[in-house]
């Protein structure tokens, strides 16, 4: 079933939209969008994130942009940008207070959405990252439906339910007809500094096979890294590429190679 997609206004152009999902939350998604949003503006690229998921918002949090307030004009809603030149919506840009709770029904939350990728002046872009709530709700298939999506990124991490979580997303994925880019295994090991071996936390990965099972692209497996972890919570996640291009480039490397 084909469904209407939004249009832009006159002032933005978007050549490539692409959605990041989990099936549950805590895999770490949003700081996966943070990582892939850093390597592709270093590569040159003009890159903007909508923050889907209003009731957990963490994007403004990571990139140190929590406190600021959207500029609305008669031209439409203005994002906010990163140190590095990340356009970023979510919906604390329009709040009194960041952290004021959002109490919205489903209906009102999917409009939001839409508003933002229709009423922002997001202008030229290369890639539009979309930040989504963990899960297959209201929200997910809103921008499914709704919006011109190239391709799904999945968010998982080591652990025996993942597979139950990832095929939950990958069917919707695939229902709504959105092409699915790949599966990427968040918290996948730990390194030790001391010896270099690999710790795995969270059980022994089976991504691979999952992946295999459902005949879509293991992209990328993310260490633990306590750097990581605190660099987002002190906003400078802009910094972490310098310290571990390697993974980085690669991940983003895939994703643009996919999307040509």
């Amino acid at each position: 079933m084909a469904f209407e997609k939004e249009k832009t206004n006159e002032f933005t152009n978007i050549k490539k939209v692409i959605a990041i999902m989990s099936g549950k939350g805590g895999v770490g998604k949003s700081s996966v969008t943070s990582l892939l949003g850093v390597s592709l503006r270093k590569k040159g690229y003009d890159v903007g994130i909508l923050d889907a998921d209003m009731g957990g918002s963490s994007i403004p949090k990571i990139f140190g942009i929590n406190s600021e307030k959207a500029n609305i004009s008669s031209r439409g809603i203005d994002p906010v940008s990163t140190s590095t030149g990340i356009k970023v919506m979510s919906l604390s840009f329009l709040l009194d207070k960041s952290d004021s709770p959002v109490i919205w029904r489903g209906p009102l939350i999917s409009r939001t959405i839409k508003q933002f990728y229709t009423d922002v002046v997001w202008g030229d872009l290369d890639y539009l990252l979309i930040d989504l709530p963990p899960g297959t709700g209201d929200v997910p298939l809103t921008i499914m439906q709704s919006l011109p999506v190239n391709g799904i990124i999945v968010v998982s991490s080591p652990q025996d339910l993942v597979k139950i979580i990832v095929k939950k997303s990958v069917d919707m994925a695939k229902k709504m007809n959105v092409p699915i880019l790949g599966i990427v295994e968040n918290m996948s090991y730990y390194l030790c500094p001391d010896c270099r071996k690999k710790i795995n936390i969270f059980g022994k990965s089976n991504a691979k096979k999952v992946a295999k099972e459902m005949d879509i692209e293991l992209i990328t497996q993310i260490p633990i890294d306590p750097k990581l972890a605190q660099l987002c919570d002190e906003g400078k996640i802009e910094i972490y590429d310098k310290i571990n291009h390697l993974l980085t480039d690669s991940f983003s490397n895939k994703i643009t190679l996919k999307l040509r």
